[in-house]
C-alpha cells in the first residue's frame, strides 16, 4: 500500500514514488487497486481537488519488483516524457541480487527477447528470432555476500521482463525469481530486483532530475546498500 512516505520527488508536473514489491503500478483487468489509483486519491484529498485528478503512467515495473516509478501530473509532462522514453532519454538503473556471479565483473548483454503471452515469460536469444525485439543492458558487479551477488544494471532498452530474462540467460537468475530459474522463492513473494535510480531532464523546466530509491527493508538489501 502506497503512503506519502513513499514519495521520492514531486513538483507541479511530476511525482516519483518508491514502489513496494507486490504493488501494481497500474490497475489490471481484475480491478485490483494500483499505486496509480492510490496516488490520485491522495492528491485529491491533500490538494482539495474538486474534479478528476490527472495522473499519467510514464513507465511500469513488474509487480514483484520494487523501486522508483515516474508518474506525470500534467498532460504536457506526460507527452514529453513518453517521447523521452521512445528516444531512450530517461536513464534507468536497477540493482539485482543474483544467485550466481557473472563471469565478467562488467559488460554488455545483447539479446533478442521473444515473449510468450500464454506463460507471461520472455526468452532471451543470442540471435534474431521471429518477432524478437533487440534487448541491450550494461551491467557491473558491485559486491557480494556469502551466497549472493549485487549487480547494477543500466537498462538501454525496455523489453518485457528484460533484466530477468537476460540475467537468467547468463546463468545469473535473480534471487526469488522462480519464473526465471531461481532455486527458491522470497518469503514475501518479491524478486530481488529494485529500480534504484532514474535520471532525466525535467520535461518542462529542463533541469536534471536524479532520484535514488532506498532499498526494501530487508537485511540482505540493507547489507548491500550500506556496503556501497
Amino acid at each position: 500500500m502506497f503512503t506519502i512516505n513513499d514519495i521520492l520527488y514531486e513538483d507541479n508536473h511530476l511525482i516519483i514514488v518508491n514502489k513496494r514489491a507486490g504493488d501494481l503500478v497500474q490497475s489490471d483487468p481484475d480491478g485490483t487497486e494500483a499505486i496509480e489509483d492510490q496516488i490520485k486519491a491522495m492528491i485529491k484529498i491533500r490538494d482539495h481537488k474538486p474534479g478528476a485528478v490527472f495522473l499519467g503512467v510514464v513507465h511500469r515495473i513488474d509487480r514483484p519488483v520494487s523501486g522508483a516509478v515516474v508518474f506525470a501530473k500534467t498532460s504536457k509532462a506526460l507527452a514529453r516524457l513518453n517521447e523521452m522514453i521512445r528516444e531512450h532519454k530517461i536513464k534507468k538503473t536497477y540493482w539485482a541480487v543474483t544467485e550466481n556471479r557473472p563471469n565478467d565483473e562488467e559488460g554488455t548483454l545483447h539479446h533478442w527477447i521473444v515473449r510468450n503471452p500464454k506463460t507471461n515469460r520472455s526468452h532471451a536469444h543470442q540471435r534474431p528470432k521471429g518477432d524478437g525485439k533487440e534487448a541491450i543492458l550494461d551491467y557491473q558487479v558491485l559486491g557480494a555476500s556469502t551466497n549472493y551477488t549485487l549487480v547494477e544494471v543500466d537498462l538501454k532498452t525496455g523489453r518485457h521482463h528484460q533484466i530477468r530474462a537476460q540475467l537468467s540467460a547468463i546463468g545469473c537468475s535473480i534471487k526469488g525469481d522462480l519464473k526465471y530459474g531461481a532455486k527458491r522463492s522470497n518469503k514475501d513473494g518479491s524478486i530481488s530486483l529494485h529500480s534504484r535510480r532514474v535520471e532525466f531532464a525535467h520535461p518542462v523546466g529542463g533541469k536534471t532530475i536524479s532520484v535514488t530509491a532506498p532499498v526494501p527493508n530487508d537485511s540482505l538489501w540493507k547489507f548491500f546498500e550500506e556496503a556501497q
